[in-house]
């Protein structure tokens, strides 16, 4: 889990490096926490029906997914966003991550399922 964790997180931080700065709204971290809930949704549904093992579930689904989305940092920005005095903002953007993500989990368990009939 930890090397997965690792892993997870390395990749998030690249991509927020190769992110172009965005004013006013955290656009990269909803992309990263939506793009990891849907890979999720997908590999849940994949070790399930493929017979995954609990390390293979381990290291890919807790450790790299879970390095990789980052729900901690939307409580951070939600915070700094209501800091600044857009709270109309930092609740659409805390809604918004809760409905992204619930979503992308669906629709990665949904277009795996439909990959495996």
């Amino acid at each position: 889990m930890t090397v997965g964790g690792v892993l997870g997180a390395l990749a998030r931080y690249g991509i927020a490096l190769a992110s172009p700065a965005v004013e006013g709204f955290p656009w990269p971290t909803m992309a990263v926490n939506a793009t990891g809930c849907l890979m999720l949704g997908a590999l849940v549904v994949l070790l399930d029906n493929r017979g995954g093992s609990e390390l293979a579930r381990a290291f890919l689904a807790v450790g790299v997914l879970g390095g990789f989305t980052t729900f901690s940092a939307v409580a951070g920005e939600t915070l700094q966003l209501l800091q600044d005095g857009r709270p109309w903002l930092a609740m659409t953007y805390w809604v918004g991550t809760v409905v992204v993500a619930l979503a992308a989990t669906v629709i990665g368990m949904l277009g795996a399922r439909r990959v495996l009939r």
